[in-house]
């Protein structure tokens, strides 16, 4: 079965992850744009992150048989450092032109403060002016008044809700979302947000109408498997196999699909490998023999 992970951080991700992705079936990604683990101090490091997310992230993926695709967004957790924000800001419009961006994200909240109200509110009308689908992140803390703020907030901008995917949702939000008319992703975690049983029995209870999954595995303690890992649990659960489709391919292609750039190839297969390209003079290789499928 194919899978598409559509929230995994691979910048913090090793090339045993990618193999170990590709041996478990996920054929796609999406990388959205998102905190590094401490605060950036210069508009120039988010320049230089958005360019490995539509150039050399891209490229290690397909060395391993995964398509890599991004979102691109200033996201929450430093919406309120006015030291970078506004310059990111004035960024944007030139990474959401990008072939490989298939939409604005991830953005939302935090804190929930004004400023992040305020570049929510931004980029909501970046995504109406691309005409692109938006990832939005929901936050660990006071999670269900944070959606239901997110929500009214969607709604605010105009957007079509069928073009918002509100993410890291739990049994408490996932009602919510799906009332709004908005997809609903679920992160799955070792230890917290969402697990794999757990995520079974709600799909047991609300079915497949715009419910993703994804790992959402980032530099912290999270797992890039969690996609099949789930898919196993699912199956345990009884759940068939063109429903756990659904939930795994059919409806992140669908959704990211809206933004005219989600190029799978035929039929989703696979892209090519040839480990003896290079990108800008590198390889992910040291010094091994490089791996490269015969052309059809």
């Amino acid at each position: 079965m194919k899978m598409f992970d559509h929230h995994i951080h691979m910048t913090s991700r090793t090339t045993d992850d990618y193999q170990a992705m590709a041996d478990a079936g996920i054929v796609a990604i999406i990388e959205p744009a998102f905190w590094v683990g401490q605060p950036r101090t210069h508009v120039g490091a988010f320049e230089d992150y958005f360019l490995s997310l539509v150039g050399w992230e891209r490229f290690r993926a397909k060395q391993f048989g995964i398509h890599h695709f991004c979102t691109i967004g200033l996201n929450p957790k430093e919406d309120n450092n006015p030291d970078v924000a506004e310059g990111v800001m004035e960024l944007l419009p030139i990474y959401l032109e990008k072939e490989s961006c298939v939409g604005v994200g991830e953005i939302g909240f935090d804190d929930q403060t004004a400023a992040e109200t305020s570049h929510f509110e931004a980029q909501m009308q970046l995504a109406i002016d691309f005409d692109l689908p938006v990832l939005i992140h929901t936050p660990h803390r006071d999670k269900k008044a944070g959606t239901e703020r997110t929500i009214d907030l969607v709604k605010a901008s105009g957007i079509a809700p069928g073009r918002v995917l509100i993410d890291h949702n739990n049994e408490e939000t996932l009602p919510l979302t799906l009332d709004s008319g908005c997809w609903a992703g679920h992160s799955i975690y070792p230890n917290t947000k969402m697990d794999e049983a757990r995520m079974a029995t709600l799909v047991q209870q609300y079915g497949t109408e715009r419910i993703t999954i994804n790992s959402a595995a980032d530099w912290g303690v999270s797992d890039p498997l969690k996609v099949p890992k789930t898919v196993a649990a699912m199956r345990q659960a009884g759940i068939s196999e063109a429903d756990i489709e659904t939930v795994v391919w059919h409806n992140p292609v669908r959704f990211f699909g809206q933004s005219g750039r989600l190029n799978l190839g035929r039929e989703g297969e696979r892209p090519r490998i040839d480990q003896s390209e290079l990108w800008e003079g590198n390889s992910v290789l040291r010094g091994q023999e490089a791996v490269v499928e015969p052309a059809e």
